[in-house]
């Protein structure tokens, strides 16, 4: 017989509702203010940064202070340039594919409002016979918005530096996988909202400040967990992020490791996790029975984990990831099950840790 799912209702109906609203990187307050909705009835107060990162709190006034955190930006795109006739030309925001871009649907953000748009992309038989037939890149995939010049593109409120969001809501794929564009972090956002909600329905006492951390602008270089990371100053970081699913087509797995969606979350090694942490997260994992996979990260984990691991002479961090399917795309794709093992193994991993949790290498 299946597990009970730990995801109510309510809780599918945020994620449906979050992942469908746009939160480019530096642009991502219409969904800190979803968020924050949604776990304001499971925390005791919260912060919000100069840059938007939200921090909610339980237990406040605890000197012993945990951080499990998220990133809530998406990858998304700049207008950079445009031309006479009204076509409109980008810069990355993130780290945007321009690949899977010629024929996407978009949203340009603008002051009057959301603008429809669409990439344009030259017809096939105009390029057939073409000795070498171009392949998309940031020099010419382009933005094509109804408008006939750049003056009726400016009367539309569009203008250098208008962010641009891919327009692909979210859906269920065999009853078993979530599918959207902005899994990678979005999803992570969730996770840790869940931990929150089951620490409260569940009556759990903490006996440390439990700081619930949705960092701004990870995809630009772990921006908004540097800042808030010296704003709290924690003793202990759980970070959530996404990783690859090395077995669909076209990866190597002797560089990228063999990872897969369904074998449960991800634990890193490498020099940003600490070791007697991520320790107490595998004897967590193997106490509880929460199947888990194995990553060696090298020099950097890419994460907010290197952001919180190298500040205030060092805290203790470790990095839970999500195995995701096409990352970066507009199809992200991630098993229902990992997402629930990943929210019982932060959920179980917290109750863990003591008040004062000495997690030094060796003394």
């Amino acid at each position: 017989m299946a597990a009970k799912s730990i995801l109510k209702k309510s809780s599918m109906d945020f994620l449906e509702s979050y992942l469908n609203n746009y939160s480019p990187t530096g642009f991502e307050s219409e969904g800190q203010k979803l968020w924050l909705k949604y776990i304001k009835p499971y925390i005791d107060t919260y912060t919000v940064d100069t840059y938007g990162t939200v921090v909610g709190i339980i237990n406040p006034e605890a000197e012993y202070k945990v951080v499990i955190e998220a990133h809530a930006d998406e990858i998304s795109w700049f207008v950079h340039y445009i031309t006479k006739e009204g076509f409109i030309y980008l810069r990355r925001n993130g780290g945007s594919d321009h690949q899977i871009a010629p024929s996407k649907r978009v949203v340009i953000h603008t002051d009057k409002g959301h603008v429809r748009a669409v990439f344009g992309w030259p017809a096939i038989h105009t390029r057939m016979g073409e000795k070498t037939e171009k392949s998309p890149s940031l020099d010419n995939i382009f933005l094509d918005c109804g408008a006939s010049s750049d003056e009726e593109v400016a009367k539309m409120g569009i203008h250098v530096g208008c962010v641009v969001t891919y327009e692909d809501p979210f859906m269920i794929m065999n009853e078993k996988l979530f599918v959207g564009r902005a899994l990678d972090n979005r999803i992570g956002g969730f996770m840790i909202a869940e931990v929150a909600r089951l620490l409260k329905e569940k009556k759990v006492k903490l006996p440390f400040g439990l700081y619930i951390v949705n960092a701004v602008q990870e995809e630009v270089g772990l921006r908004g967990a540097q800042m808030i990371a010296e704003t709290i100053k924690p003793n202990v970081a759980i970070v959530t992020d996404v990783c690859h699913d090395t077995h669909t087509p076209m990866i190597n797995k002797i560089k990228q490791g063999s990872l897969q969606i369904s074998k449960g979350p991800v634990l890193s090694y490498g020099p940003s996790v600490q070791n007697n942490l991520l320790k107490l997260i595998m004897g967590t994992a193997e106490d509880k029975k929460i199947k888990f996979q194995r990553l060696a990260a090298s020099r950097a984990t890419g994460t907010d984990t290197d952001a919180f691991a190298f500040s205030n002479g060092g805290v203790a961090s470790a990095l839970i990831s999500l195995p995701l399917r096409y990352m970066h795309t507009t199809v992200e794709t991630a098993h229902r099950d990992d997402v629930e093992n990943c929210i019982k193994l932060i959920l179980e991993s917290l109750q863990r840790i003591e008040n004062n949790h000495d997690f030094r290498y060796f003394s």
